[in-house]
């Protein structure tokens, strides 16, 4: 058993290649954990450890793991707990209970019985890995070992994945998590140029190429460019399944470093640094949020930009302000004042609900403030350095080459959100434990 838990434990250290920052690693027990789980014992009232990665290199690439939380002592004792709770409320719903009580009951129950599956199939696939390493300390013929050395391998990837499952079902979900969403792009200060605008361009059509590789619809509320081909602020409407959990962490200050195409400083190569702010909303259902119509005050006015004789000489455009809270939205996009007045409608209810939630969600993340960040957009997340062909994401500490491709908004992007949810997750989850800790 020692020796598996060590062989698992060194095979979750090399395969975790983590982003997840310093100061969630410093939680996690890197001690490999070695006691069987005995479900229904009390847990341990230790403190929660503050670890340490003893004589692992820094690491700029990640998996899909949550690494060694696994091995986490109070991670143990909280499945422990959990089981429980579980094994008394399959004792508790046999008795006679009210239904409003039993149906409570009956869904906690539920859920902690797929935990309990999950755990089971981790017990029993350790039970078969330790077999077989019996099997291969006996083995006298040097090719029949490496052909069940093999087999262990494939044993030992399939208990991590089991495990990765587990602490996945234990994060928590926020409660917005399953929304569209509202993404706004706005253009920043400058040392000098246009680069802020050019690049603001640049990022809301890399998002708007990635709602394609997602198969998401894209609408268009606002889109206010410049003489220059660049774009002072642009607001969509991205709907899909669990869009704003996938973009929630998008939200923030996005920084340029280039030298600009046109002007001066292009002819000396002079670098320019600039920013733009990226700012994303859970979409509220109607029934969410109740505007009075009687504290709405609606203007119209003409398009600006291109867009034909129509648009350029009618009071298409509609902007609306939210008189008790002073919020200003405006839609230009379509021909018809009635539906650039319905998708206003949508960014202001959008606006309104994000500060129905702000306080919740400011709870919720102050716990991660230091480690993947929070959405409020005076936060620095990311760094596009077109000189170097690099970017940099602040909060994880990640790099990646090759900027034009991860522009395109596919796979590299993709492939960063991922690596910046498993740190979030791991967060949210350490947190979780930590409650508990402290609460027996």
């Amino acid at each position: 058993m020692e020796r598996l838990s060590v062989v698992l434990w060194r095979r979750c250290v090399s395969g975790l290649h983590t982003c997840t920052p310093a100061s969630v690693l410093r939680g996690l027990c890197t001690k490999p954990y070695t006691r069987q789980l005995s479900v229904g014992t009390q847990p341990s009232k230790s403190r929660f450890p503050c670890l340490n990665l003893y004589g692992l290199p820094p690491r700029r690439s990640c998996s899909q793991g949550f690494g060694p939380l696994w091995q986490n002592k109070t991670l143990q004792n909280y499945l422990q707990s959990l089981m429980a709770e579980h094994g008394e409320l399959s004792q508790t719903l046999n008795l006679t209970l009210k239904e409003e009580e039993r149906k409570a009951l009956t869904q906690r129950h539920t859920e902690l019985s797929s935990l309990s599956v999950l755990l089971h199939k981790i017990h029993e696939a350790e039970s078969e890995a330790r077999e077989l390493e019996g099997m291969i300390a006996d083995l006298n013929s040097r090719e029949e070992e490496e052909l069940l050395q093999e087999e262990q391998g494939s044993m030992i990837q399939n208990i991590i994945r089991l495990q990765e499952e587990l602490l996945r079902f234990l994060v928590p979900q926020e409660k917005y998590d399953m929304n569209d969403a509202i993404l706004e792009v706005v253009s920043g200060r400058t040392t000098g140029g246009d680069i802020c605008q050019q690049f603001t361009a640049e990022v809301f059509d890399m998002y708007r190429n990635y709602a394609q590789y997602k198969s998401w619809s894209f609408e268009i509320l606002n889109y206010t460019p410049n003489d220059y081909g660049g774009l002072h602020h642009a607001a969509a409407r991205v709907v899909g399944e669990g869009v704003y959990k996938r973009l929630k962490y998008e939200g923030g200050i996005h920084r340029v470093q280039r030298i600009p195409e046109v002007g001066l400083s292009s002819r000396m190569q002079r670098i320019h640094t600039g920013t733009m702010t990226v700012i994303v909303l859970p979409q509220p259902d109607e029934i969410d949020v109740k505007i009075d119509p009687r504290e709405l005050r609606i203007d119209t006015f003409r398009a600006k930009g291109a867009g034909g004789q129509h648009v350029n000489t009618t009071d298409s455009a509609v902007r609306i302000v939210h008189v008790p809270t002073g919020i200003s939205v405006e839609c230009q996009q379509e021909r018809s004042q009635i539906q650039n007045r319905d998708k206003a409608m949508k960014m202001l209810r959008a606006k309104l609900h994000e500060q129905s939630v702000k306080k919740d969600l400011s709870q919720r993340q102050s716990s991660r403030r230091l480690q993947v960040g929070t959405r409020d957009q005076s936060d620095r997340i990311r760094t596009y350095n077109f000189t170097q062909d690099r970017l940099t994401d602040h909060r994880i500490s990640y790099e990646i080459r090759n900027l034009r491709e991860f522009l395109n908004g596919e796979e590299l992007l993709d492939d960063l959100i991922d690596k910046i949810h498993d740190a979030a997750d791991a967060e949210a989850l350490l947190e979780v434990i930590k409650r508990h800790s402290s609460n027996v």
